[in-house]
């Protein structure tokens, strides 16, 4: 794990494991579902991910089954997971708080009321 900002794939797994455990087609469906399309993870790069991040003792395997003769891994937070996964909302929230801010001031010098 790094100390400095999540990449975005990374906080968008993270986000989807926050609730109920997941198996990788659920945690790419809610990605995209997420951000409306915009990301849609490869398989490929969701599965480097987990492992990673289950290297990284973010997320660890919830429960296996088999469906239609093939294994599916159900991945949750841990409490590390959690923990980075607040820390970088937290980080992300107060930078779009700056921003909302100085747009708000902005849209104020070009007379626009703000909203």
């Amino acid at each position: 794990m790094t100390d400095g900002p999540m990449r975005e794939p990374t906080f968008l797994v993270l986000t989807a494991l926050a609730g109920d455990p997941r198996h990788g087609y659920a945690v790419l469906e809610d990605i995209a579902a997420m951000t409306d399309g915009r990301v849609r993870l490869r398989a490929g790069t969701l599965y480097a991910a987990l492992d990673r991040l289950r290297t990284e003792g973010l997320i660890e395997v919830d429960r296996e089954e088999i469906v239609q003769s093939r294994l599916r891994r159900y991945y949750r937070l841990t409490g590390a997971g959690v923990r980075s996964l607040t820390a970088e909302t937290a980080r992300l929230r107060a930078q779009a708080t700056i921003a909302e801010r100085r747009l708000s001031a902005r849209w104020t010098e070009l007379g626009g009321a703000t909203a």
